[in-house]
């Protein structure tokens, strides 16, 4: 876990060096003080000239400039290593996530990302910033210290060797406690973020059926459910600093005590008012180490979770990988799916699809029709290898999937998902997303195919207007048919329209299906759809269900030889043929 995370550090490596040495002197500076003030106390009782006094001042001066400047030299230095580490690590993650498959998002969740990404890392982050620092500060400071009490107290010293002891099971014995509470925290975290994605993203939903209520007291009770888990987490962490204080102000009790009576009965002998000082301050100073080592322990506790849950994102392997020798050059838009069977995990009970065999040419427009649950969108995600076939193949260009660079492969399949995603940004960012170098006459050409530039030139803007995140400034035939724009600026081999013209009516799907005929007439067309108009007139028409097509044919063909098919199409004319089968 520790050498996969040390890989973030990267070039902050010499700060985070830097760090611990400079700590070093300052703690060196600042328990060499009580030292030289003993001594300075001892000369005063001796009855030493100013000169003596001064000179032993502007020693302690000195003293502290220096431990100062390194004080704060370390502080800044610690402020950028574990700034930059945790920058590192999120970008690290953010990366790794970038290149997982569908599959292994699947197995984290979408909100686990985003819990990982931000509170795992800023725990992480504080963790790092106190192993670096205070977690080198206290140990020093506590061996400076008991050493120093040890030279000038002797015996005195040895009641530390019995507070640091009891310190330590107390620590072993709270963490042992405290761990599995956190490791359970974080996982309701995940639960929490989730259910506020889910309300968020569906928020018009929520309204529109007046469940804002329920909504609440949902997240109320996940809200409870993490704090209760917290708290009793902290309540056993809490018990260490009380213990630790009673031992450490016992053993200064002990100190004071026996020390003046040693100082009283001894005479200055065996211990001096100069040593019984100091010893006062090192038992201070021993105590503001345990302090310190407490609050780091505490820190570790918490973000050990943390720590295991981000070396798990970064050292998750995607499920799909470019070959060795890939191949980089898709041939045509030809499709074959030989013996293909699917499903989404290897625990599943059932295959998605099964028994699918499908010869596209390329240049073919070819519709797909099915119920909801019929896997028509599980077939077209193999095609750009989304996900990869269980059983049999899957070749584009004549190849299979799996030979080529995925780069490659998904420039030249083109797809626009049901569930259309705009980001924020003019419209031309969004079309550029198809082709970062698209000029502004390839988008308005694409935006004429997609039949969006008629309602672009009707803004204040036209394509320099603002697009809200998710694209919620613009209606949902507007989204979808920008979408398609966008997607027809990768001049693909293969477009994939997956029910993405369901909010737009009958008569300009019709000019979309029109213009992909007439401009990109080489292009293989595959359009998903609800209803039999967008489809009627492909080349061929695959009717699916339960995961198997049951039937292809044009729709002359299935009209005269399926009754599912005449079914459809007749209850759909009926109803007017402009409704959605969703």
């Amino acid at each position: 876990m520790i050498k996969v995370l040390a890989r973030s550090i990267r070039e902050y490596k010499k700060v985070s060096i830097m760090t611990p040495i400079l700590v070093m002197i300052e703690v060196i500076m600042e328990c060499a003080i009580p030292f030289v003030t003993a001594n300075l106390v001892n000369e005063m009782q001796a009855g030493c000239t100013m000169d003596v006094i001064v000179r032993y001042g502007v020693i302690l001066i000195i003293m502290a400039i220096v431990s100062l400047i390194f004080g704060g030299m370390a502080g800044s230095t610690c402020a950028t290593a574990s700034a930059g580490f945790a920058r590192n690590l999120r970008k690290d993650m953010f990366y790794k996530i970038q290149d997982y498959s569908f599959e292994n998002i699947d197995k984290f969740s979408v909100s686990s990302l985003v819990t990982r990404l931000t509170t795992d890392i800023t725990n992480v982050q504080m963790a790092f910033m106190m192993i670096i620092r205070v977690a080198i500060r206290g140990p020093l400071m506590l061996i400076f210290s008991f050493v120093m009490g040890f030279i000038m107290g002797g015996r005195l010293a040895m009641i530390f060797l019995f507070t640091i002891p009891l310190l330590a099971i107390c620590l072993f014995f709270v963490i042992r406690a405290a761990t599995p509470l956190f490791r359970r925290v974080f996982r309701k975290y995940d639960a929490l973020n989730d259910s506020v994605q889910e309300n968020v993203q569906a928020m018009r939903v929520v309204k529109s059926y007046v469940r804002e209520d329920y909504e609440k007291k949902k997240f109320g009770a996940a809200a409870d459910n993490v704090c209760a888990d917290f708290t009793r987490a902290e309540r056993i962490m809490a018990l260490n600093n009380p213990v630790m204080q009673f031992c450490v102000y016992a053993g200064m009790v002990f100190v004071l005590s026996y020390g003046s009576y040693t100082v009283i009965t001894s005479q200055g002998l065996d211990l001096n008012v100069g040593q019984m000082s100091s010893m006062l301050t090192y038992s201070f100073q021993i105590l503001m180490s345990l302090m310190m080592l407490s609050m780091v322990f505490v820190m570790i506790t918490m973000s050990a979770e943390s720590a295991e849950r981000i070396v798990e994102v970064l050292s998750e392997d995607s499920t799909l990988k470019s070959p060795e020798n890939a191949l980089t050059e898709v041939k045509d838009g030809s499709i074959d799916f030989d013996n293909v069977n699917f499903k989404y995990s290897k625990k599943a009970d059932r295959m998605a699809l099964s028994d699918i065999n499908l010869h596209i040419k390329s240049g073919e427009v070819i519709g797909i029709l099915g119920g909801t649950g019929s896997s028509k969108s599980s077939l077209i995600q193999l095609i750009p290898r989304l996900y990869d076939v269980t059983e049999g193949s899957v070749k584009v260009g004549g190849e299979d999937v799996r030979k080529y660079d995925l780069e490659a492969l998904r420039n030249q399949v083109a797809v626009v998902l049901q569930k259309n995603v705009l980001f924020s940004g003019t419209i031309k960012d969004n079309l550029r997303w198809g082709n970062p170098n698209a000029t502004d006459a390839e988008m308005e050409e694409a935006c004429r195919l997609a039949q969006a530039d008629e309602f672009i030139q009707q803004f204040p803007d036209k394509y320099d207007t603002w697009i809200e995140q998710g694209g919620t400034n613009v209606s949902g035939g507007q989204k979808q048919r920008l979408c398609i724009a966008r997607a027809l600026l990768k001049k693909p081999k293969i477009l994939i329209l997956d029910d993405s013209t369901s909010a737009v009516d009958t008569r300009t799907d019709a000019l979309i299906r029109q213009g992909f005929r007439e401009f990109i007439p080489e292009t293989t067309k595959i359009i998903i759809a609800q209803r039999v108009a967008s489809v009627q007139d492909a080349d061929r028409i695959i009717l699916m269900e339960g995961g198997r097509i049951i039937a292809i044919g044009s729709h002359d063909e299935l009209m005269e030889t399926n009754q599912v098919y005449r079914e459809i199409y007749t209850s759909q004319n009926r109803a007017g043929g402009d409704k959605d089968g969703e």
